[in-house]
C-alpha cells in the first residue's frame, strides 16, 4: 500500500514537472515505481537518494554560476 502510494507521487511529480511527457508517463512510473522498491534493497534505495540529492544539488549549483557570469561582448566582424 506504502509503496503504491509512493509510486503514485513520484508519478504525479514527473507529470508535473515535464509537461511535454504528460500524464501517460506519470501513470507509468506510478506502476514501475512498486515493484522497483520491492526488488532493491535498502542501501541501494539510500544511495540512489542520496546520489539524486548530490547531483540535484550540483546541477543547481552550476546553473547559479552560469546565471552570474557576464557574458563577453561580440568579435567584431572582420571584413
Amino acid at each position: 500500500m506504502i509503496r503504491r502510494m509512493i509510486g503514485a507521487a513520484i508519478g504525479a511529480r514527473v507529470a508535473k514537472g515535464h509537461p511535454a511527457l504528460g500524464g501517460a508517463t506519470g501513470a507509468m512510473l506510478a506502476t514501475a515505481v512498486p515493484f522497483v522498491i520491492s526488488r532493491v534493497s535498502l542501501p541501494a534505495m539510500v544511495a540512489l537518494g542520496v546520489g539524486g540529492y548530490v547531483a540535484k544539488r550540483y546541477m543547481d549549483k552550476n546553473a547559479a554560476e552560469q546565471a552570474t557570469k557576464p557574458t563577453p561582448p561580440p568579435a567584431p566582424v572582420q571584413q
